[in-house]
């Protein structure tokens, strides 16, 4: 359970310092660097913003008609070539310039953030981005279903931090939609987020439901989570007659490595075990 704790913060962590990419100043320079790596992973970009009292990078990987307007024979030509592009998202977008070959691009960009944006999320009562948050709001990809999504849910007003850690997790407005589809809706944002980085998903949940542990609270399904307990584990138990064995019970089972598997082969046609001797039995062996 503290290892599964241990992960969400270090996901919490990473996703905090990428959303804290540009935010606290108007960058002086803007450079990038594109490097080919073919098939699936497509584009790997690099971009650092060198400012006055700072300086952040952030990278990703991008399909090359993510890159408006990248020559990608030019960029793939053996000789060097003078390349454009443009990174365009519902933040702002990043118009760049350089010189490439051989599948290797470097240059400088400029950030124009989108007026538009900036004007819902104050609308909305978050706030008008300063124009280094603008950058950050733009390179971890915060679009608007994401915002319109949060708000239909009923969570409280995000904050532009909150926004960039949830899509720097990958939180996107489908999976609170699903969540809430699920008929689950964590107090906080941070309970969203915690849901995410455990990859508690609405279809996940949904096992839960279809064999009857349709009231879980939010912390439940986050212990169950921790300590890998799927739908398919309580089912096995379920059918050897365990009916609604509470979370805790669950819990203390598989950290033992009690099986249903386990349970018939101690039981061995006679009555089933009661759950508070499972544990005895998987220490001492059948002494009943």
């Amino acid at each position: 359970m503290n290892r599964a704790f241990a992960l969400i913060g270090a996901l919490l962590l990473s996703s905090l310092s990428i959303a804290s990419t540009c935010v606290a100043e108007v960058p002086d320079r803007i450079g990038f660097t594109l490097q080919d790596r073919g098939g699936s992973e497509g584009i790997h970009a690099n971009f650092r913003s060198d400012g006055r009292s700072s300086n952040h990078e952030w990278s990703s990987g991008f399909r090359s008609n993510e890159l408006v307007g990248l020559d990608l024979a030019g960029f793939r030509a053996s000789d060097a070539h003078a390349l454009r592009f443009s990174l365009i998202r519902d933040a702002g977008r990043l118009d760049c310039a350089g010189n490439g070959g051989g599948g290797l691009a470097s240059g400088n960009c400029s950030f124009t953030p989108d007026r538009g944006f900036a004007q819902l999320l104050e609308s909305r009562g978050i706030a008008r981005p300063t124009p280094g948050q603008g950058i950050g709001l733009m390179a971890v990809n915060v679009r608007r279903e994401l915002i319109d999504a949060i708000a239909a849910a009923r969570y409280p007003t995000p904050t532009i931090g909150d926004l960039m850690s949830m899509s720097a997790l990958g939180i996107d407005g489908g999976f609170v939609r699903g969540m809430a589809g699920a008929g689950y809706r964590p107090g906080t944002l941070n309970g969203l987020i915690q849901f995410k980085a455990l990859d508690i998903t609405p279809q996940w949940i949904g096992g839960f439901i279809r064999i009857g542990y349709g009231d879980l609270a939010a912390d439940q399904l986050v212990q169950l989570k921790a300590m890998g307990i799927t739908a398919d584990y309580v089912a096995g138990f379920e059918r050897l007659g365990y009916h609604r064995l509470p979370v805790e019970k669950l819990v203390q089972l598989k950290a033992m490595d009690i099986t249903p598997e386990f349970v018939r082969s101690v039981a061995a046609g006679r009555a089933m075990p009661d759950p508070d001797k499972l544990v005895a039995l998987r220490i001492f062996g059948d002494r009943r």
